[in-house]
Formats: C-alpha cells, sequence, structure tokens
C-alpha cells in the first residue's frame, strides 16, 4: 500500500513537474512573439557608438535650404543613444522618431501648411521633401507624391499592428518618418504619409 502511494506521489509530481514546464516554455513562447510583433524600425540608431563597430556610411544628396541640388555625398550614419535623442528632441518627436509612434491625425502643425519651402529631417537636417510635391490627402498628416532624393529615405517593411505596411525612415539617422501608400496622385501613384513631428519645415522667400 505504501509503495502504491509512493507511486502515486511520484507520478502527481512528474504531471506537475510537466504543466510547469509546459506552461512555462508557453509563456516563454508568447513573450517571444510578443517582442517579434513590436516594430523595430530604428534600433539601430539608438545603440551607443561604441558598440556600432567602424562608423558606418551612407549615401544622401545634400539640398541648400532654397532646395537647390547641391551633390550626392557619403557621410557617416547619424547614431545616438537613447539619453542623447530624449535631449534633442520634444518628447513627442522622440517617441514617433526613434520609437516608431505615430501622432494623431489633424494634429501635427504642417498637415495643412501650404507655403513654399524643404522638409528636413528633425534629427540630424537630412533633407527629405519639397512643398513643391505636397499635397492634399484628406487624412490629417502631411503627404507628398515622392521624397526630394530617393536616396534620402528607406522603406522598412512594417508588420506591427496585425497588418502589413511601409514604413518610411531617415536614411541618415534611421528616425521614422510615416508610411508610404500607393493611393497617391500622378505621376507616382504614391502616397507619403509622413509625421508632422519628424520634419523640420525651412521657408523660401
Amino acid at each position: 500500500m505504501f509503495d502504491s502511494d509512493s507511486d502515486q506521489v511520484a507520478s502527481s509530481t512528474k504531471l506537475r513537474r510537466r504543466a510547469f514546464l509546459a506552461t512555462s516554455a508557453s509563456a516563454i513562447a508568447g513573450l517571444a512573439l510578443w517582442s517579434m510583433s513590436k516594430p523595430r524600425l530604428s534600433a539601430a540608431s539608438s545603440k551607443p557608438a561604441d558598440q556600432q563597430g567602424a562608423a558606418q556610411e551612407v549615401t544622401i544628396v545634400q539640398f541648400s535650404d532654397s532646395g537647390q541640388k547641391l551633390q550626392k555625398v557619403r557621410v557617416p550614419k547619424v547614431v545616438k543613444t537613447e539619453a542623447e535623442w530624449r535631449k534633442q528632441l520634444s518628447p513627442n518627436a522622440f517617441e514617433i522618431t526613434r520609437h516608431a509612434d505615430t501622432e494623431l491625425a489633424f494634429s501635427g502643425q504642417y498637415w495643412k501648411l501650404h507655403e513654399k519651402g524643404l522638409y528636413r529631417c528633425i534629427c540630424c537636417d537630412n533633407a527629405l521633401f519639397s512643398s513643391e510635391t505636397k499635397f492634399e490627402s484628406g487624412t490629417g498628416w502631411p503627404s507628398f507624391w515622392v521624397p526630394i532624393a530617393a536616396e534620402n529615405v528607406r522603406t522598412i517593411s512594417d508588420r506591427s499592428l496585425g497588418m502589413e505596411r511601409t514604413a518610411v525612415s531617415c536614411t541618415q539617422c534611421d528616425a521614422h518618418l510615416g508610411h508610404v501608400f500607393d493611393d497617391g496622385p500622378p505621376p507616382t501613384h504614391l502616397r507619403y504619409c509622413m509625421n508632422s513631428a519628424s520634419l523640420k519645415f525651412v521657408k523660401q522667400g
């Protein structure tokens, strides 16, 4: 009888151990899945410079504030720590550019701006868009049908929020800018839907 009780206790212990291991494995798998589902659009730009290895260079096209094309150059990628970005940017701009957040529609300062000028990156001053390609999309975000230079922006697959979209980032500093869609006007039929907080407008005289 004691042997039988011992067998039952041992069996019960094994079952509990298996249940615990199964639960732990499920929890770890769930945590990993949740982590992978978060947008990873600008992680490289937040690492300390000593973790980046050799300074990475990128190709951009430089423009004057008047919108004149200057030259195509190789420049070091702008890399700063989280603390450095927080010190430089407003809380809203930090969350949007460094953590891929999105501002509320019709809340940004540029969605209805009609002045002539150049839109630069709020983080690194890289030239991104011209007012000449800005159009009213009715979405509440500043929208452009083409960037000022293809080299100055990059597109990234974004599978966050349970959908597949194409995110747009700054080539020089990896700042998250917004998303691009294929419902824009001619000639490109693209809509670069940007966050005002990611941009800095330079008015032309």
